[in-house]
């Protein structure tokens, strides 16, 4: 091997850059600190690249899939043949014109819906049929675009009534459960306040409340996947951006809904909180990418919903 080092102007060498030094530097013995330290690095970094691989592994299984799912409503058919895939820690959106099926695919993912044909699995697991029926393997919530709160019913026992109803938990330990809910979506002390009392908005985070609230001597019911189901609709720009931020804090924050599927309208909630969008025209997916590519692809269902236009492929009824 040469060794190489540089000579200074004055002539001499530099003795910090011999070669003899530098192999001092990188003996290292059983006791050394130069292997303590290394041994420290090398652990460091096998654990990061671990825990980054473990990560990629997750997210490239798929933890929602729908195959060859079709639904009819009398003579419309809804679904045709629609083949679906999320993947753990996937953020998506399912955009296109109204009636096109969106959320009936999420009434679909969720076990409220029977497909007329077709497979669901469920992190591996094919569904049979409803989730009422045998519990899925990973928890699944939804959020109604209504918020589907009950007007009789306190904030408090909305957000908790399946706690209340089904749980062996104690009065107390709901009440807390829920509290905790409730200062997750920004609305902490309104427990005692009735839907009636709450803005459009409240009303929306109050259900986000509803759907990540679980009993924690079931594990398996914390939901690891949310669905929601236009969010936004109704609300202003401003309600609608504390949603939007909303969306992304839960999957950043909550103990678990690490994954969500949203269906929406809206131009900005589809550019803040989706990492993947798909596109669904006469109950077929027509077009997948993520947010940039949105306005850089030339696919003319994608072209026309975005700019608004009444010419192009998408025929309104009526």
């Amino acid at each position: 091997m040469i060794h190489r080092y540089e000579v200074p102007e004055n002539g001499k060498k530099d003795l910090d850059h011999r070669p003899e030094k530098e192999n001092e530097d990188k003996k290292v013995g059983p006791h050394s600190p130069n292997r303590r330290t290394h041994a420290k690095f090398v652990m460091s970094l096998s654990d990061g690249l671990v825990r980054r691989v473990l990560k990629e592994s997750a997210m490239k299984k798929p933890l929602i899939e729908l195959k060859g799912v079709s639904k009819r409503f009398g003579s419309n058919t809804v679904l045709d043949n629609l083949d679906l895939t999320i993947y753990r820690g996937e953020a998506v959106a399912i955009i296109g014109p109204s009636g096109t099926g969106k959320s009936t695919i999420l009434r679909i993912i969720a076990g409220l819906l029977l497909p007329d044909q077709g497979e669901i699995y469920i992190d591996g697991q094919r569904r049979k049929g409803l989730v009422e029926d045998a519990p899925d393997p990973v928890g699944i919530g939804m959020v109604f675009q209504q918020a589907a709160l009950f007007d009789s019913l306190t904030v408090d026992e909305n957000v908790g009534f399946f706690l209340y109803e089904h749980s062996k938990l104690r009065s107390r330990k709901i009440r807390e459960l829920v509290d905790n809910s409730l200062e997750q979506v920004g609305l902490p002390g309104i427990g005692d306040r009735y839907p009636a009392e709450l803005s459009g908005g409240m009303r929306k985070r109050v259900s986000f409340a509803r759907a990540i609230i679980a009993d924690p001597e079931q594990p398996s019911g914390m939901p690891e996947v949310l669905l929601y189901d236009e969010p936004t609709a109704g609300l202003d720009p401003i309600a609608s951006t504390v949603i939007e931020d909303l969306i992304r804090d839960i999957q950043g924050y909550a103990s678990s809904c690490g994954t969500y599927v949203i269906v929406t309208h809206q131009d900005s909630t589809i550019r803040r909180t989706a990492d993947r969008i798909i596109f669904m025209y006469q109950g077929k997916a027509h077009w997948e990418g993520s947010v940039e590519e949105i306005d850089t692809t030339e696919h003319p269902l994608v072209r026309q919903f975005f700019s608004g236009s009444v010419d192009g492929p998408i025929q309104m009824a009526g």
